[in-house]
């Protein structure tokens, strides 16, 4: 029942990536390699050992690669964000402030996406705002002496999960297939009175609410404006109720390195080929065409204008078309360029 295979990006993943395309199996396969970065650390870390104890680290990495493919966020949240390999210049600034950023920004993506509070892992439970390790652990044991939660009330119940940490992560909070629709969605429960005040003026339900664009743009937001709830709070609402549940991440692309290109023998200047943002930084972007060096697009070949900001052009794991400038074979070097129209 094979739907899809997942390959580290390390070494002989190319081979590898060969050798499962040659494969004939009864239906049709996807093949996607996947950024390894961190999946060492993880599989001799804590986290790997209480979840796999009977595993050894190979098999624990194996697990963390094919699960970056299925959800990226909820795997990569076991590892310090330092240990992704993106950046620069991370040894050379404070650790605690460094820490404390990184840690911010892991936090706001978990927020952003959601979470399924009946299948996430403590690590990602404890990056919702306003849980935190100890709660991410309650809720973990919540789940297992008491089956899944059923609504967003039933979070309550949770050893020392108190009124504030409540208020600060419920909205963050998903149950699918919920009794109440709303508990699906990014609306808070504060505001779940809101919603069914809106849907009985519509004189439709709550579900029939939900994702009805047509209606939901009809309604007159002033009307609902308290001391309270302002008009930006509304318009939160009114965006959320549009795509209920909805992950705003894209699902994930098949992509293909030129088949063609195996070493840093094989390139020449001037041609052009497939590849895949691999890290950003101040001078430029580097670019996986699908060998072991990188290839660096400095930033006056970003594009044909000035760049100040290379992250305006490009985005960590865009694919991107590429030509070669310059092959450096004895300081395993390569130029490229995004700007050749």
């Amino acid at each position: 029942k094979i739907e899809a295979i997942a390959i580290g990006n390390g070494t002989a993943s190319r081979e590898t990536e060969y050798l499962i395309r040659k494969i004939q199996f009864k239906n049709n396969v996807e093949v996607f390699v996947v950024s390894e970065a961190g999946a060492s650390i993880y599989s001799a870390s804590k986290i790997a050992r209480d979840e796999f104890p009977n595993f050894d680290v190979t098999v624990r990495g194996a697990v963390s690669i094919g699960r970056r493919l299925a959800d990226p966020l909820a795997e990569l949240v076991k590892i310090d964000a330092k240990s992704i390999g993106v950046g620069q210049y991370q040894h050379d600034v404070d650790q605690t402030k460094l820490k404390k950023e990184l840690d911010t920004v892991v936090q706001s993506c978990v927020n952003s996406v959601g979470v399924n509070i009946n299948t996430a892992s403590e690590s990602l439970l404890s990056y919702v705002s306003g849980i935190g390790p100890k709660l991410a652990e309650n809720i973990k044991k919540y789940r297992d002496e008491n089956g899944a939660f059923s609504s967003r009330n039933e979070i309550k119940k949770v050893a020392r999960l108190g009124g504030k940490a409540f208020e600060q992560g419920a909205g963050f909070l998903r149950i699918k297939k919920p009794k109440n629709p709303l508990d699906n969605s990014g609306v808070h429960p504060e505001s779940y009175v809101l919603v069914k005040k809106m849907a009985s003026d519509e004189n439709i339900s709550i579900s029939d609410l939900i994702g009805n664009k047509a209606i939901l743009q009809k309604i007159d937001l002033t009307k609902y404006c308290t001391n309270i709830v302002g008009l930006p709070t509304l318009e939160d609402i009114i965006s959320e109720l549009e795509k209920p549940g909805l992950d705003p991440r894209s699902s994930a692309k098949v992509f293909t390195f030129d088949q063609n290109i195996r070493t840093i023998n094989d390139l020449r200047e001037g041609q052009l080929l497939p590849g895949i943002v691999n890290n950003i930084t101040n001078f430029g972007c580097f670019v996986d065409i699908g060998i072991k060096e990188s290839g660096l697009v400095h930033v006056s070949n970003l594009a044909d204008k000035f760049v100040s900001d290379v992250n305006e052009i490009v985005s960590l794991h865009q694919h991107v078309i590429v030509k070669v400038l310059e092959v450096d074979i004895s300081r395993k070097r390569i130029q490229l360029s995004m700007n050749y129209k």
